[in-house]
């Protein structure tokens, strides 16, 4: 019985250790990626093949997005079960 109760209490220690600690850094790291990648690239594109999901992309040029977004969508249709041969680049432009 002492076995037993001194394993939940290490159990329970840990348990709230591990939240205590995911909960003290849960936002910070995803709000800082996301200002940092908007601030760089005004320019975007969207891929879509004919079967499974598509990719978007940012970059410096249109160009770049374009190139971005295709190779985006040739990873993910071919990774959701889809046709990566038939992906195209449906949308591209640059932000002012």
């Amino acid at each position: 019985m002492t076995g037993t109760t001194a394993r939940r209490w290490g159990l329970l220690s840990l348990l709230a250790i591990n939240l205590a600690l995911t909960a003290g850094c849960s936002g910070k790291a995803a709000t800082t990626r996301y200002a940092a990648s908007s601030l760089g690239d005004s320019c975007y594109a969207k891929a879509l093949p004919t079967v499974g999901e598509g990719g978007l992309a940012w970059g410096s040029t249109l160009n770049m997005a374009r190139k971005k977004s295709l190779n985006n969508c040739i990873r993910y249709a071919g990774r959701s079960g889809g046709t990566p041969d038939t992906c195209k680049v449906v949308l591209a432009e640059c932000k002012n």
